[in-house]
């Protein structure tokens, strides 16, 4: 029997680690790929990200550690070593997959690939052209940055967070458009370095999907800290361009002016110029390519993952879907379950929820309760000196089980996964009350939560 000649376009957590679970199986695989290895998230989005939240987070404790009876002298920033730090935590890791690629015998192209037909790809590289044939072709060529139709992205003052991470020059200020994950984590790096941030939202809450009570502390949290926040306002126009600068009109008709203005409102498909219109593969009105539950495109044989499906933009999503793919396209039967899938934001503190909130779930017809349990109650918070933020549980009543959870606070995005486990297995909020946490701990602080929810938590007054 033949081997399935497996091809996939794009490299990131749904291609590479689709590449590596079809080559398990047996498959030959080839993957193309027009930027490095490791797509937006390794190279300009996940981890070069959380890579300098940790310098701005050290640089702050340090600032902080006399609170801990510890005296270090006078403490500077060097935003280039900051960036060379990312470089080669970026750089190892893309070394680790190109490893794994080449001791599985995965294939890896650098180059800009055109579907011909279902079976061939055509792979435009400066050495030249080449077809490439496969059985079955899987799609994750991910998404790019939404840019608002009146902004010159060539201006010098205009910053994706792609450009943002090249910088090597502090800037005094900075405006923000866009308060979800990622303006919030720009803004959390800024200001850490003493960068003026004014962060401006068009919905009535930064973070507009997640909790209300989440995004209330957040916006309180950083407003102490000198972010200016303006929410249920947009950028109208640019005013003005300068060498070191920007002015926008806002919608209220304030003008709001800073040195750079990084722009974090959305992210649209990479799904043109790559072949879909001539074989037909159905797209929405977004450009989004269309998948079944078996991520199979109408054209059978060709599969798609990830952020170019338009689904939850999210990395273990597109790695989830990845997998399931090329389970598929293998004669394995494989689904998500997509309501168990937790959301991360490394502001500092840290943001992280998963499955519904009391209002979603009010929404949909549940009737819900809610346990709540403060990180200033917790023991290992405030020996940690981080007893900011709080873990909330939303439980199902009658059945007692557990459909959400909200968590902010340190660690958030670690602590996250006891919730997520118990949605997942059905375990009810009895069951997980019940269950003896270390002590002291961070996760006691979930156990609390449960407590809470039948008037039982034992650290709270």
């Amino acid at each position: 029997m033949s081997k399935e000649k497996i091809v996939i376009i794009g490299s990131g957590p749904g291609g590479y680690v689709g590449a590596i679970r079809a080559s398990q199986l047996g498959a030959e695989v080839t993957v193309i790929e027009k930027d490095a290895i490791g797509g937006t998230c390794l190279n300009h989005g996940c981890i070069p990200t959380k890579a300098i939240l940790a310098s701005a987070e050290l640089f702050t404790s340090i600032k902080e550690a006399e609170d801990f009876g510890i005296y270090v002298g006078e403490v500077r920033v060097d935003l280039r070593k900051i960036m060379e730090r990312k470089n080669r935590v970026v750089e190892g890791l893309g070394n680790g997959i190109h490893g794994i690629f080449k001791k599985r015998g995965i294939g890896f192209i650098k180059g800009t690939a055109t579907l011909i037909s279902p079976t061939r790809i055509r792979v435009e590289s400066p050495s030249g052209a080449e077809d490439i044939e496969a059985t079955k072709v899987v799609i994750a060529t991910g998404s790019k940055t939404l840019i608002l139709p009146f902004v010159d992205p060539e201006q010098p003052a205009v910053l994706t967070s792609r450009q943002a991470l090249r910088l090597d020059k502090l800037p005094k200020t900075v405006l923000i458009i866009g308060g979800g994950a990622i303006g919030l984590e720009f803004a959390c790096f800024f200001n850490a370095l003493g960068v003026k941030v004014t962060l401006v939202e068009m919905m009535d809450q930064i973070l507009p999907r997640e909790d209300k009570r989440i995004s209330r502390q957040m916006t309180q949290i950083l407003r102490k800290r000198g972010i200016k926040i303006l929410v249920k306002t947009g950028v109208k126009d640019v005013l003005s361009y300068r060498d070191e600068g920007i002015t926008c009109l806002l919608d209220n008709g304030d003008e709001v002016a800073g040195e750079k203005l990084l722009i974090s409102i959305g992210r649209i498909p990479n799904s043109k110029g790559i072949g879909l219109e001539h074989l037909g593969v159905k797209l929405d009105e977004r450009g989004n390519i269309l998948v079944d539950d078996r991520m199979e495109t109408n054209i059978k044989g060709i599969y798609a993952v990830g952020d170019v499906t338009g689904g939850i933009l999210l990395a273990h999503v597109a790695s989830a879907e990845g997998i399931a793919a090329v389970e598929n396209a293998m004669g394995i039967d494989s689904k998500i379950d997509y309501s168990v899938i937790p959301s991360c934001v490394y502001t500092s503190p840290e943001i992280a929820s998963v499955g519904l909130t009391a209002d979603e779930a009010r929404a949909s017809g549940v009737e819900v309760k809610t346990g709540w349990f403060p990180f200033s109650a917790s023991g290992k918070a405030m020996a940690m000196g981080e007893a900011v933020g709080s873990v909330q549980l939303v439980v199902e009543k009658g059945t007692e089980k557990i459909v959400g959870g909200q968590i902010i606070g340190p660690i958030a995005t670690e602590l996250i996964h006891e919730i997520v486990l118990t949605i997942k297995l059905g375990i009810t909020a009895k069951e997980l009350s019940a269950t003896i946490h270390a002590h002291p701990t961070l996760f006691e602080s979930v156990m609390e939560a449960a407590h809470s929810i039948y008037g039982k938590a034992i650290h709270v007054f």
